[in-house]
C-alpha cells in the first residue's frame, strides 16, 4: 500500500446514525467521527448532511473519499459506494477498537448478537436473541422514558442499586407490565434499572455460552455505553463461572461505522489489483 486514502463508514441504525472518517493506510486511523439522533427525521437525509458536515469540518470534498461504505440500514444512501452487513462491520469493528479479542458482542438496539472472530475481525460464527425478545437497547430506552429518566443517566442510575429486581423478561410487553408493577409496589429506580440491566446481562451471558465464546470479548454498539450494562454483564459473566474478560471502548457505538469504513479501504485495494492482474 503506496499512498494514504479516506475512506468513509456510516452506520443507520434504528435510531442514532454514526459516522466515521478514516485515514486508511497499513494501519488505519480515525480522523472524525460524530452521531446523530434520527428522530422520526429523514435517515437518508440526516445521513448525507452529517457526511457533508464532517468533510466541510476537515477541510475534504467528497471527491477526497476513496470509499463510502454503509452497513445497517445504510443500503438507501445513493452515494455510498459499497454495503457490508452489519455483522461483519461490527466484527472488524470490534477488534480495531479492543485488538486481541475473539469474540465481539453487538449490543444494538432491536437485538443482541454474539459474534466469534479471528485475531483479523473476520466472522467464525454467531448466535443472536430475537428481535421480539426484552433484551434490546430499545427496551431500556423505553422503560427510562416510562421512569422519567434521560437515556444518558440510565448506567448511573443502575449502579445504585441495593436490591435489584428482575423483570421476566419473556417479553418486551410482559417485561414492561412488570416495570409498572414494580413502580406500583415502590420499587426504587436504581433498583429496576439494574433489574433490567441483569435481565439483558443474562442473555447475553447464555449467547456467550452457547456459542462458546473465546476470550476477550468486546462489546460493541450503543448499550456498550452504557456503565451499568457492562458492570452487570461483568457480574453474570463472574457467576456463571466463565473465563472471560470483557472489553468495552469508549468509541464503542461507532464500530459498525468503523468497521464499514475500513472494509471499504481493503475491497478498494482488491479491486485495484484485480484490475491491475486483467491489465498484465
Amino acid at each position: 500500500m503506496d499512498h494514504q486514502i479516506y475512506t468513509f463508514g456510516v452506520d443507520v441504525g434504528s435510531s442514532i446514525i454514526k459516522a466515521v472518517l478514516m485515514s486508511y493506510s497499513d494501519t488505519p486511523v480515525i480522523i472524525d467521527k460524530e452521531t446523530e439522533k434520527i428522530r422520526k427525521r429523514n435517515p437518508e437525509l440526516l445521513s448525507n448532511q452529517l457526511i457533508d458536515h464532517l468533510l466541510k469540518k476537515n477541510n475534504l470534498n467528497y471527491s477526497d473519499i476513496t470509499y463510502l461504505a454503509t452497513t445497517g440500514e445504510g443500503e438507501m444512501l445513493q452515494r455510498k459506494r459499497g454495503h457490508f452487513y452489519s455483522m461483519t462491520t461490527h466484527a472488524k469493528g470490534g477488534v480495531f477498537l479492543n485488538p486481541g479479542s475473539l469474540t465481539v458482542i453487538d449490543m444494538g438496539a432491536l437485538y443482541v448478537r454474539a459474534i466469534k472472530i479471528n485475531e483479523f475481525g473476520r466472522v467464525l460464527d454467531y448466535k443472536m436473541t430475537g428481535q421480539c425478545a426484552s433484551g434490546s437497547g430499545q427496551f431500556i430506552e423505553n422503560i427510562s422514558r416510562y421512569l422519567g429518566l434521560a437515556i444518558e443517566d440510565v448506567g448511573e442510575t443502575s449502579l445504585k442499586s441495593v436490591t435489584p429486581e428482575t423483570p421476566s423478561g419473556i417479553c418486551s410487553v410482559l417485561a414492561e407490565t412488570d416495570v409498572i408493577n414494580m413502580v406500583s409496589r415502590g420499587i426504587s429506580t436504581p433498583d429496576i434499572m439494574k433489574g433490567i440491566h441483569l435481565s439483558i446481562a443474562n442473555k447475553i451471558v447464555k449467547l456467550l455460552s452457547s456459542l462458546n465464546a473465546k476470550s476477550p470479548v468486546a462489546l460493541t454498539g450503543g448499550m456498550a455505553m452504557n456503565i451499568g450494562m457492562i458492570q452487570a454483564v461483568k457480574e453474570l459473566v463472574e457467576e456463571s463461572k466463565l473465563d472471560l474478560e470483557i472489553r468495552a471502548h469508549e468509541d464503542s457505538i461507532y464500530a459498525g461505522a468503523i468497521g464499514a469504513a475500513i472494509w471499504g479501504g481493503f475491497r478498494h485495494y482488491k479491486l485495484m489489483n484485480e484490475k491491475v492482474s486483467e491489465l498484465k
